[in-house]
């Protein structure tokens, strides 16, 4: 006699729930009742339920598949841990579900191949990290999909949710910290002026040195990288000599800042004190443990997979702004 598969019918007759909650803890969601969800697993290995996921995507015309799109080129993609704790944060939440992460790494702005590759129905939905000002395609990608940006574009007429941290408040901490240690002449290295977080970060530096009476020293682009962080420190000190705290609005920058101000002969934190951004790795092995603010980057990853699934399970009444709480790490360089 042929073996007659399972169905999610028989799968909620034996739980006691409805088809639809079966659905829902089948697709990892998690607005299942703790009881609910734990009696439809019971079922599911009892039966030996196996979920048809091609299906069900026929059914639904859904891929279960989900794009994380990164306007950067492949060299800084895979030399920033930033962007290792967002797709660990992306990937944990994912794999409670029935979704599977298509990575997409786009050099500068997305084109072409890539937005008819996203509109061909290969994806249900996007998160984007990493955006500039200028990624105006991404506007096309959000006619087409769901999006969830991770930090605040700064583009207009965008649709989308928003997964950030308060970059202006981290700031804030950050120069504060320097301001409280002594220092008078506090310069930064930024991020890209095409990224938001990075103007976010040079308004929450220059505002608490305006709110202390203090002068704001030179803002030099940094480019997010390490060597940037280094063309940046160097310039730092040939421009403003003077130069007693720095905020650094990324560790992987300060990497690369900090053996420069060493060389230089200036001692940290003595003669300069340092403070960075992100509370990544690289904070722990500058040759100066870095004081450092902490981004809570996996969570981030966590939180914009939850919501981008939550809106493909029809649920678009999530709060189109979210934002998480930053904290100082204090360690030796201020």
């Amino acid at each position: 006699m042929r073996h007659v598969a399972p169905t999610l019918e028989a799968v909620a007759a034996l739980a006691g729930v409805s088809r639809a909650t079966v659905s829902r803890v089948v697709n990892g969601s998690p607005k299942v009742h703790p009881d609910s969800a734990a009696a439809v697993r019971k079922a599911i290995a009892e039966l030996g339920y196996v979920p048809n996921r091609a299906a069900r995507s026929l059914a639904s015309q859904q891929s279960h598949a989900i794009a994380l799109v990164v306007p950067e080129d492949t060299t800084r993609f895979f030399g920033d841990v930033y962007f290792a704790s967002i797709v660990a944060g992306i990937n944990d939440r994912l794999e409670q579900s029935d979704y599977v992460l298509t990575l997409m790494v786009a050099d500068h702005a997305p084109q072409g191949k890539m937005l008819r590759y996203l509109a061909g129905g290969a994806v249900d939905g996007v998160v984007v990290v990493s955006h500039h000002t200028f990624d105006t395609s991404l506007s096309r990608i959000g006619q087409m999909l769901p999006m969830v940006f991770g930090g605040r574009s700064g583009l207009q007429g965008v649709d989308g949710w928003v997964v950030d941290v308060d970059n202006v408040d981290g700031a804030v901490t950050a120069t504060q910290r320097l301001v409280d240690r002594g220092c008078t002449n506090i310069a930064t290295i930024s991020g890209p002026l095409s990224m938001q977080s990075a103007l976010d970060r040079v308004e929450g530096w220059r505002s608490t040195l305006e709110q202390a009476g203090l002068t704001p020293g030179p803002v030099i682009d940094g480019d997010y990288s390490v060597i940037g962080g280094a063309r940046a420190a160097r310039e730092l000190i040939e421009t403003y000599p003077e130069v007693d705290g720095v905020f650094v609005a990324s560790d992987l920058m300060t990497s690369g800042a900090m053996p420069v101000f060493l060389d230089r002969g200036y001692a940290i934190p003595d003669d300069v004190k340092i403070v960075g951004y992100d509370d990544s790795p690289a904070a722990k092995s500058c040759e100066v443990p870095l004081t450092t603010v902490r981004q809570p980057s996996v969570e981030m990853g966590r939180e914009m997979a939850d919501i981008l699934l939550d809106v493909l399970a029809g649920n678009s009444d999530r709060q189109r702004t979210t934002v998480l709480p930053t904290r100082l790490v204090e360690r030796e360089s201020a």
